[in-house]
């Protein structure tokens, strides 16, 4: 009995906490909240990959902070663009869910994948070439990879969800994207480093 009354107590807690973070007046917090733990989980379970396969030496904390202040961004941008959409196209039909989905694709996707190469950027040499670098390299990667993912993901999104679960069923199917993310953005730059480790032991 006393078992099932803390679990009983465990539960109404969870739900009050819950209900707290997806009001309206926390949603947004806990939308880039989520989106920050969730990009910091991604290159987390990448570099302890890279590491197991012996790519690189060790564990680099700051780029996992990079990862996590795209993440804030990414957050800040899915929060208010679903609003968006929500209140420009309403209802639940099928032509509807399929309008949402294309202006998801084609414009907060390219807008999410900009954004986060150039929140990155910020904090490298170069800020303003190593952006136009790795806009050129990889944009294409990423946002090809999106259209396997995102439009089966986005019509169940769309269509069973409110707006205010949005972000967190986001967060949810993209952890497995974070990886893939932070891989293609670093992987050339473990490529460079030692092409320059070569260079520097030819001289």
């Amino acid at each position: 009995m006393t078992l099932r009354r803390l679990f009983n107590k465990g539960y109404k807690t969870y739900q009050s906490a819950a209900k707290r973070a997806f009001n309206r007046k926390n949603l947004f917090y806990t939308n880039v909240l989520l989106s920050i733990g969730l990009s910091t989980t991604g290159d987390f379970l990448e570099q302890n990959f890279e590491l197991y396969v012996k790519e690189i030496d060790k564990y680099d904390y700051g780029r996992t902070t990079q990862m996590a202040l795209s993440g804030m961004t990414t957050g800040i941008i899915c929060h208010n663009w679903y609003i968006f959409l929500d209140k420009i196209i309403i209802g639940r039909t099928f032509d509807m869910v399929i309008k949402k989905l294309l202006l998801d694709q084609f414009i907060c996707s390219p807008i999410v994948i900009m954004s986060f190469f150039a929140t990155v950027a910020i904090f490298e040499e170069q800020p303003l070439e190593n952006f136009t670098d790795e806009v050129k390299d990889k944009f294409w990667i990423l946002y090809k990879a999106e259209w396997y993912v995102w439009p089966p993901a986005q019509i169940i999104n769309f269509y069973f969800l409110p707006t205010k679960y949005r972000v967190l069923y986001d967060n949810t199917i993209s952890l497995g994207y974070d990886v893939y993310t932070s891989h293609i953005k670093h992987y050339k730059t473990q490529k460079h480093k030692e092409e320059n480790n070569n260079e520097t032991t030819k001289w």
